[in-house]
């Protein structure tokens, strides 16, 4: 078990502190709150009105045009909801992969710590969260919630996870999508590797069904520059006793070209279903690129439907 303290940096939040964590496209909820929802609501912004019908509640009726029209109408509102956040963290064993560089932590590890600290930023503007872990397959759920006390829900299955088999981006999301019953945020942490075509449908089968989703794309430095100068030995981190002994320099341009199309595919894959993209190395401070994130995307103040 652990506690907020053990597994958030208290300087990382008190920098990320001031963001908020708005969508950009209309998101669906119940509460209030920051985020505007196409559904007619009660409380806070007039939209139109209506004639009254047997049944509806006398006390929305709009008195006003009553004495002015001498016919009843029914004042409809458009609510500002909560933000409904579901955070995927893959847990598959590529992100286990820990260079020297990373400062002494795997891609999991980071993407963890990173996923908890957006959580905690959620649940502390009065929003909901969820998270999904998964490598093949899904491995632990927590639903969407609320609250305070959440938050300590969520780092004790973070703190928790360790790295699993292989990957299986694709099928994970087709498996998921018909779960999440309402429209919202989607945040996935991943490398991404794994067969881009089954991954980029996966994808698009969320947005079929409207969420807005971000992927913050974890990479170790030694996976973009390859550094390896001698014989190495490469290990299969989801396929146990896979393994080869090689010359790195024969190896170099070809994976840094296959690396390329790799990364220039998911982008347009992405653009296309239009998806936010974001990469973050592990050698890099977490609160500093998730801090720019949220600070441009806040600057989106009216969502436009979808």
């Amino acid at each position: 078990m652990s506690s907020t303290s053990d597994f958030l940096d208290p300087q990382d939040l008190s920098l990320l502190a001031k963001h908020q964590v708005l969508a950009k496209r209309v998101v669906e909820g119940f509460c209030s709150g920051l985020h505007r929802s196409p559904h007619k609501g009660f409380s806070v912004e007039f939209k139109q009105h209506r004639a009254y019908t047997p049944g509806d509640e006398i006390r929305r009726l709009d008195w006003k045009v009553f004495g002015k029209t001498d016919r009843f109408f029914i004042r409809e509102y458009e609510e500002e909801t909560n933000l409904r956040c579901n955070i995927l963290l893959d847990a598959s064993g590529s992100m286990g992969y820990k260079g020297d560089r990373a400062i002494s932590q795997t891609k999991l590890d980071y993407a963890s710590r990173m996923a908890a600290c957006l959580a905690y930023l959620i649940l502390r503007q009065t929003d909901s969260v969820g998270l999904t872990v998964f490598d093949e397959k899904i491995r632990s759920q927590l639903p969407v919630r609320g609250g305070p006390s959440h938050v300590k829900n969520i780092i004790d299955i973070l703190a928790s996870t360790k790295v699993g088999g292989e990957t299986d981006l694709g099928s994970v999301f087709h498996e998921l999508a018909p779960k999440i019953k309402r429209r919202g945020l989607l945040v996935l942490f991943s490398d991404c590797f794994g067969d881009l075509e089954s991954t980029i449908k996966g994808l698009a089968h969320f947005r079929h069904a409207r969420h807005d989703i971000v992927i913050f794309q974890i990479w170790d430095r030694d996976e973009l520059d390859f550094p390896f100068q001698n014989w190495t030995r490469f290990e299969c981190l989801e396929k146990q006793g896979l393994k080869h002994t090689v010359d790195p320099k024969h190896l170099r341009e070809a994976y840094l070209k296959n690396l390329k199309a790799f990364r220039e595919g998911l982008t347009k894959g992405c653009h296309r279903n239009r998806i936010s993209l974001v990469s973050m190395v592990t050698d890099q401070p977490y609160a500093d690129g998730l801090g720019a994130f949220l600070a441009a995307r806040n600057k989106i103040r009216r969502p436009a439907r979808i």
